[in-house]
């Protein structure tokens, strides 16, 4: 009598080692390689043959790489894609809240800055070195969370943020004040970063490093601690883990990878002013990982996108308005102008109603109907 395979039909995991992969199986961990290998070779070949865009046939394929609009949307991303990961670290898997991550973020601007002009240092070694400032300085504001919590933390990261936002202004020599800093460009084995293609090139590399660190480190120990912290913390503390030690330390990190993803910001941008590092920045970033999923490495990227996009989108469809008869009314030419930033909190109170564990879920929830077919059920 023959025999018949037969496969397993589900999600089966018996260890804790499965149930922590980063990638589910060995297509997805296949299909982002041939990815990411895909999207470098597409910017590095119009950057090692500049005279590409010119080939009729290869034109259309490598004009998303000469467009300066999606390049810079692209760059946009990465670093508002580490910062935004480093409060998912804080908020989505320590539970801590921060009203003030966009002053570490400046930190991380102005110090890598710093440390190039005064120094000398090239800015491949101060754009890590301004992460350390921005960690130490973290780790002096997160000092409250070993006593305090939930509202009350909020208004001492609320008061950081102003805080610092006041020494930017104050501190001449570290920001130069009102005028500001101008950051170099980045150069590494001899070569400059000077294009957006080039930067593009750094910004991607140094983005993908981040996210494999923080994926790997939310599957080592002090990750479940962090993950015990949110969840019980007199649980967590009955079981030996110290409330205090990982409260700070998830303040540090995640204002490492705030000060890593505005160094980069500087650097892109070539200057560095104060009034880059408000409040609506730090309110921006805590919407970015609403959006794309609290307490998710990959949701940290997926709001970024979405919120990188929104505007443009936005502006897309406030243009199609402003052309049509409905465009002429008063009250519609009067609102255009204010349609980009009301869609940012719009958007955050729909995911906050009807998907309030982010885009990283819902993407979850795709793969495994796809997954399962035709036994979704």
């Amino acid at each position: 009598m023959a025999t018949m395979s037969l496969r397993p039909c589900g999600d089966f995991r018996t260890t804790y080692k499965q149930d922590t992969v980063i990638f589910d199986t060995r297509n997805s961990r296949w299909a982002m390689v041939l990815f990411l290998m895909a999207l470098y070779v597409m910017v590095l070949i119009p950057v090692l043959a500049p005279g590409v865009e010119e080939a009729p046939v290869l034109s259309s394929l490598f004009a998303p790489f000469y467009n300066a609009q999606y390049l810079s949307l692209a760059i946009q991303a990465c670093y508002w894609g580490i910062a935004a990961l480093g409060l998912n670290i804080l908020v989505g898997f320590t539970g801590q809240i921060s009203l003030g991550h966009a002053a570490f973020f400046g930190i991380g601007a102005f110090g890598s800055a710093y440390l190039n002009n005064t120094y000398g240092i090239p800015v491949v070694l101060s754009i890590p070195l301004a992460g350390l400032i921005a960690a130490a300085v973290g780790l002096l504001f997160g000092s409250p969370a070993a006593r305090i919590k939930g509202l009350y933390l909020a208004i001492a990261t609320l008061a950081a943020q102003f805080i610092i936002e006041d020494l930017f202004i104050r501190l001449d020599w570290f920001t130069g004040g009102s005028y500001g800093s101008l950051a170099n460009s980045i150069e590494l084995f001899g070569v400059t970063f000077d294009t957006d293609q080039k930067f593009f090139l750094f910004a991607l590399s140094l983005t993908i490093i981040l996210f494999v660190l923080a994926a790997n480190l939310m599957r080592s120990r002090d990750g479940r601690a962090f993950v015990a912290v949110r969840d019980h913390y007199l649980s967590a503390e009955v079981m030996g883990i110290n409330l205090t030690k990982y409260r700070i330390l998830s303040f540090g990190i995640s204002s490492f990878y705030a000060g890593i993803g505005g160094a980069l910001y500087g650097h892109y941008l070539g200057f560095v002013s104060a009034e880059g590092f408000t409040i609506l920045l730090s309110i921006q970033f805590l919407g970015i990982i609403i959006i794309g999923g609290l307490g998710s490495v990959m949701g940290a990227m997926l709001g970024t996108i979405f919120m990188v996009l929104l505007p443009e989108v936005m502006a897309g469809g406030v243009d199609i308005i402003a052309s049509t008869e409905w465009g002429n009314t008063p009250m519609i030419t009067n609102g255009l102008a204010y349609f980009k930033e009301m869609a940012i909190g719009a958007a955050i109170i729909l995911f906050l109603i009807f998907e309030p564990d982010g885009l990283a879920h819902r993407w979850r929830l795709i793969k495994a109907y796809w997954k399962l077919y035709p036994f979704s059920y």
